[in-house]
């Protein structure tokens, strides 16, 4: 059912934060507890817990820790050290644009807030982001199942990249959340999951999430989305985002810009969920978008075991930045942009 929100990756409980160990997935499903900043960075960073909406909730938690942290000093008031607090997190992961929506809320609240009613204030703030995400989540389903009735497409099947389920949001989720929503709406045949390499978070995390609702999928190599799109039924690509720019340039997970040329070549549709805090008004386009680059051990080595020669030269950015005419629609949970463009975006605003 649709208010079955799925597993639930985040919980904020007796002044902590709770965060499923999505490194430890499908194999092991254990909680990591965060109580300090230092927690908090790390989990991002170590991708503990991962997916753009997720990482701006958890963000926001942050935030509050962070306050605790400067209040504990009993010191007095400590702006100066609870702002430097935000730029930790806000650096952990510099493509997320949530996480800085998230920490430029709390900055804007650490500024006109009393320091004595702050700590509420931004608890309050970190409950609401999370509310909001889920709230979001759901009415993005509904918005992409109204474009999947439009597009006359009957019953279909889908290629998904990366995880974009309960575990990379609040709950429910962006385009995995559009994928139970056809699902439930008897619409939706199969589901064709990318491994998604370097980290397996379709193997280890989408394929766990589709298996647990029931969803009929089948995993496949990165490399066999082309020989999936020239022989099965497929008409529709489904991403989520990380950021996405004001003319509708897409940055998500390594791999969607080659879903969308493949795609494109096929006639195979593509659609991306994301919530409006995932949109960047202040970027002209995705060139302006910075790439995180991790590290070479995530290439060439699996489960610890090195499987690359000695020295060898890795390059590995985390995300590509799909250009907007690659995209048939963007879906938000104020409603879906066709052809997205600058005016198109700006809409959403407005």
């Amino acid at each position: 059912m649709k208010n079955n929100l799925g597993v639930q990756a985040l919980v904020w409980e007796e002044n902590k934060l709770l965060l499923i160990d999505q490194r430890k997935l499908p194999n092991t499903s254990v909680f990591v507890c965060c109580e300090t900043v230092a927690d908090i960075v790390s989990a991002i960073k170590d991708m503990v817990v991962r997916g753009a909406p997720a990482i701006g909730i958890c963000a926001a938690y942050g935030a509050v820790l962070a306050m605790r942290e400067c209040t504990a000093l009993k010191t007095g008031e400590t702006q100066p050290l609870l702002l430097s607090k935000l730029d930790a997190i806000a650096d952990s992961r510099p493509t997320a644009v949530n996480l800085m929506w998230a920490i430029d809320q709390a900055r804007t609240l650490t500024a006109s807030t009393p320091w004595d009613k702050l700590d509420a204030a931004l608890l309050d703030l970190a409950l609401e982001i999370h509310r909001q995400d889920i709230e979001a989540n759901l009415s993005m389903g509904d918005h992409a199942l109204e474009q999947f009735r439009a597009s006359g497409d009957g019953s279909f099947s889908v290629i998904t990249h990366c995880n974009t389920g309960s575990l990379a949001t609040g709950g429910y989720g962006t385009a995995l959340g559009a994928i139970k929503s056809a699902w439930q709406a008897g619409i939706l045949e199969h589901v064709y999951a990318d491994e998604t390499r370097p980290w397996l978070q379709g193997s280890r995390l989408t394929a766990w999430e589709l298996k647990q609702d029931g969803i009929p999928f089948s995993l496949n190599a990165d490399s066999a989305a082309a020989w999936i799109m020239q022989n099965r039924d497929v008409r529709w690509v489904i991403v989520g985002a990380d950021r996405i720019a004001s003319n509708g340039d897409v940055a998500n997970k390594i791999g969607t810009y080659s879903l969308a040329v493949l795609a494109r070549f096929h006639q195979v549709k593509v659609m991306v969920v994301a919530p409006t805090s995932t949109i960047d008004m202040s970027l002209h386009d995705g060139r302006s978008i910075s790439i995180e680059m991790r590290a070479d051990t995530e290439l060439t080595h699996i489960a610890g075991q090195n499987m690359a020669p000695e020295g060898v030269a890795v390059i590995n950015p985390v995300f590509d930045v799909t250009p907007a005419e690659f995209v048939d629609v963007i879906v938000t949970e104020k409603g879906a942009v066709l052809a997205p463009d600058k005016d198109g975006i700006a809409a959403l605003f407005t």
